[in-house]
């Protein structure tokens, strides 16, 4: 049978779309911006949301993104209190963020009959309806706000100095990105696991700066690449009944071997006839 006629993978189709234009998006200002950890961090915060979730009973959704809303927050705000050393933000998050979710998940008397490798590692048939609303809005606003603000993030992503001499407020836009950045991990977790997520936002990034040789070129290489990426690990961990994050991330990984290889051989080319 078609994957297509299955109304959870009509879902996921979906969700990988809005994802293959959100993950870039953020990604090449992560990457640019040296926070590629901060999405794995926030990714593992998100754990002690669905831990809290759990507990209380109610919809994990919710309280990961309350959790992470919170985390984006405080990360910033330790950013700047050790400007010096921002890695320790990361540090503290992280582990206190992982903390949290396993004595949640330990004593809450809510986890018999949940499987939490849906959660670590992604599954396609946890996508509802509500989930891919949101990754649609979030799309939108997202792409909304890229237009809208393209300068001002440019500028605040290659030099906060620069930024703040213009009359920028870097604080508070750095601590919305973060936010948005928070929030577009909560809701993709479903789909991608709250273990690889940062891959998924990352590898893209990683694989359109080396082909484009603008700021523009790499936002559209990347977006691209998440969009052959996405939907490639989808169709693959159907018909291969594989997980959809890890198989999605190998696919990242195998597009950025072959595309630094490929670039490799070009240039090697190009100098052997100039010689």
């Amino acid at each position: 049978m078609s994957l297509f006629a299955y109304s959870f993978m009509q879902k996921a189709l979906i969700a990988s779309l809005f994802m293959a234009g959100i993950a870039p998006l953020l990604g090449v200002f992560l990457v640019v911006r040296r926070q590629s950890l901060l999405a794995d961090t926030l990714s593992h915060v998100s754990l002690a949301g669905i831990a809290l979730g759990l507990f209380f009973n109610v919809n994990p959704t919710f309280t990961t993104l309350l959790v992470v809303i919170l985390a984006a927050i405080l990360l910033e705000y330790l950013r700047r209190l050790y400007a010096t050393y921002s890695e320790i933000s990361i540090a503290i998050l992280m582990s206190g963020g992982l903390a949290v979710a396993l004595v949640l998940m330990n004593l809450s008397p809510n986890t018999k009959g949940v499987n939490i490798q849906n959660y670590l590692f992604g599954s396609i048939v946890t996508i509802s309806s509500n989930q891919v609303i949101l990754l649609g809005l979030l799309f939108v606003f997202l792409l909304v706000m890229f237009i809208l603000m393209k300068r001002p993030l440019y500028t605040m992503t290659f030099d906060e100095d620069v930024a703040f001499v213009d009359g920028l407020p870097v604080s508070f836009m750095s601590s919305v990105f973060n936010v948005v950045t928070g929030v577009a991990i909560a809701v993709m977790i479903p789909i991608a696991g709250a273990l690889l997520v940062s891959a998924i936002m990352v590898l893209p990034a990683a694989i359109g700066m080396r082909v484009g040789k603008s700021f523009n070129q790499v936002i559209i290489a990347s977006m691209i690449t998440g969009l052959i990426g996405m939907l490639g690990g989808l169709f693959s961990s159907f018909y291969l009944d594989t997980p959809p994050g890890a198989t999605i991330t190998l696919l990242f990984i195998g597009l950025f071997v072959l595309i630094n290889v490929l670039k490799k051989i070009i240039l090697a080319y190009r100098q052997k006839n100039r010689s």
